[in-house]
Parts: C-alpha cells; structure tokens; sequence
C-alpha cells in the first residue's frame, strides 16, 4: 500500500482563526472561546437557511479583522456546509471577491478544507488560504431529518447538531501553532442504516483514519497530547475504543468534539453534538487558544462525516463515512 500520510513539504502556519455560535452554544461550556454568539438562532435573519449565511459571514470577517488582511488579499477559501449544494457558504461568499472552492465532506468538512488548504499553501500553489465550515441545528434538521415544525421525537442516539461556524487561516510563515501532516480518509461502510445514529456509521471511518495514520508514519497515540475526533458523540466514541483496540492501538488520550462543546446533562444532549460546525467551533474555541497558551504541544485532528441524503435513507441504502486527518503541533520545533 502506498503510503497514507502526507508530510507537508515545509509546515505551514495557523495565523488566524475565528468561531461564531448560536444560543445553544453560548450557554456551553466552550461559551467563552467563541468570538461571537448570537441571542437566538436567527442572527437576525428571516430564515434559518439565511441566518446560516450570516453566521458564515461574520466569521469570515472576525478572521480576516484579526489577520488584519483585506478579502482582496486572500489568495483562496474552502469552505462548505451541510446544506444542498453548500449554499450557506456559497451565499457567505457571493459578496466577497475571493477565489472559492466548495467543499462537501458532511461532518468532516472542517479538516478536508483545512488539510486541502494546508496541501495548497505548503506546496507554494497559494499564499495563503481561509478554511472554514458551518453547520446550524434547524437547517440540518429539515435537510437530512424532520422539519422542527414536524416535533418529530429524537432518539436516545441522536446527536444535536451545532449551530456554528469556523475558519481558519493558514501561511506559510507565522507564530503557528502548524499543521504538520495530513491524512485523507477512505470510505468505510459497514452497513449501518440509521440517519438516527450517525455515530454508528462513522466511528468505523475515524478507525481506519487513524490506523492508516499511525501505520504509515511511525507514530503512535502516545506521541500526542490529545487526539480530537470530530462528532462521533457519545456512542461512536465508545464504538471507536472498541475498534482500536481490535487494532492493538488503544486511545487513552481520545477525546471527541461532541462531548465537550456542550454541558452533555446540563443542555439535554444525551448522545453528544455533530454537525460541521461541531469540530471546527471546538478548533477554535478551545484547542487551538490551549496551544498557544502551551498546554498541549502535539495533537491529531480529525473530522468524521457520514455521506447519507434523504433520498439514499429513504432507498433503504447504507452510510458510507470518511474521516480527514491533520496533525498540529505548536511550535516549529516539535515538527
């Protein structure tokens, strides 16, 4: 087998990022970390589809303000969401003159933009490069479930999905921290059938990730501080223990980004968060601002996504899932 792992030719830096939440997410434990969240899920919008937009939107700005750059100056943006044809990002964009690349992974958008970005920049192809993904709890729910209207009762294993977006911003010099490594995953669907339970169907793709990971590039868990799943929640993480340990690889510095961004009892999520926004909001919420404080030097990042529509549930077919892999570290000598 060829090798999985990509070590990017030079590291490439983290100059920048940024993270907008709805109400849910303003009153988690992550709340501070956000740069901005809004009263309600509207954002003052007339739509939920529109407010996503707007959510879209004012993180865009939040990262460009803080780099200090205007969008004429940004070489290229990846970004999607979970809406058809990715239009709450496509919208985010329309009013911006910057070259756009539309990205579709589900729930692991956030670390395909980022490690395509990454790739890009590393390369010399760009200069510079926003990555970035959204996600918001009422248009998933019409997209791939019930409208709320509905009332439509969720299930024990059901995951909230996070209203939130996030980018990043990555150059090729800066005060990082900087992704070092990326892995893009391969399909994996073990015949799980459930829209109801996406964590199920996506721990068996985090798995393969990461033991195409650690095989090809010599590391091993314990060479990491934390190793960050995407929005496996509660029931995938456990599934996800449970495989890698069939592997010989156990994780004992696992943690996933559905289960900390909310309070799991507090907020009534018994099985955990999801979504697109989930694992890039807890990038920029919180593990991002430990790096830099220097409380963690090296982690894995890793986004799941399950690749399901209404009209493949409704054909009874499977979920096929990936997961999209990037290493940080930070400080160039921890390369």
């Amino acid at each position: 087998m060829k090798n999985r792992v990509i070590k990017l030719p030079k590291a490439v830096a983290i100059t920048a990022f940024s993270c907008v939440g709805g109400k849910k997410e303003s009153e988690g434990p992550l709340a501070r970390g956000f740069d901005f969240t809004s009263k309600d899920d509207y954002f003052g919008q007339s739509s939920w589809e529109k407010a996503e937009t707007a959510m879209q939107k004012r993180s865009l700005r939040t990262l460009l303000d803080k780099r200090d750059i205007r969008p004429g100056d940004v070489d290229i943006a990846l970004g999607g969401d979970l809406c058809n044809q990715i239009t709450g990002t496509g919208f985010a964009y329309r009013d911006y003159s910057i070259p756009f690349v539309g990205m579709y992974g589900a729930c692991s958008t956030m670390a395909l933009t980022m490690a395509t970005a990454a790739c890009m920049v590393s390369c010399g192809l760009t200069e510079n490069a926003v990555a970035g993904a959204s996600s918001h709890f009422c248009t998933a729910e019409r997209q791939f479930r019930t409208p709320l209207d509905y009332g439509g009762k969720r299930t024990p294993t059901a995951q909230w999905t996070v209203t939130g977006a996030a980018n990043v911003f990555i150059e090729p010099q800066g005060k990082g921290p900087f992704i070092t490594r990326v892995c893009f995953g391969r399909i994996v669907d073990l015949g799980v059938k459930d829209a109801n339970n996406m964590g199920a169907a996506m721990a068996p793709a985090a798995a393969r990730t990461l033991v195409d990971y650690f095989t090809h590039s010599g590391r091993n868990p314990g060479d990491y501080d934390a190793i960050y799943t995407g929005d496996l929640g509660t029931v995938g993480t456990e599934l996800l223990k449970q495989l890698m340990i069939k592997e010989n690889i156990p994780l004992y510095n696992h943690i996933d980004c559905g289960t900390v961004i909310y309070d799991m009892k507090g907020q009534n999520v018994p099985a955990g968060a999801s979504g697109c926004g989930c694992s890039g909001c807890v990038l920029a919420a919180d593990i991002l601002p430990r790096m830099i404080k220097g409380e963690m030097k090296r982690i894995l990042f890793m986004a799941t996504g399950a690749l399901l529509s209404t009209t493949t549930t409704m054909q009874k077919e499977s979920i096929p899932s990936i997961a999209h892999l990037v290493e940080i570290v930070a400080d160039k000598g921890d390369v």
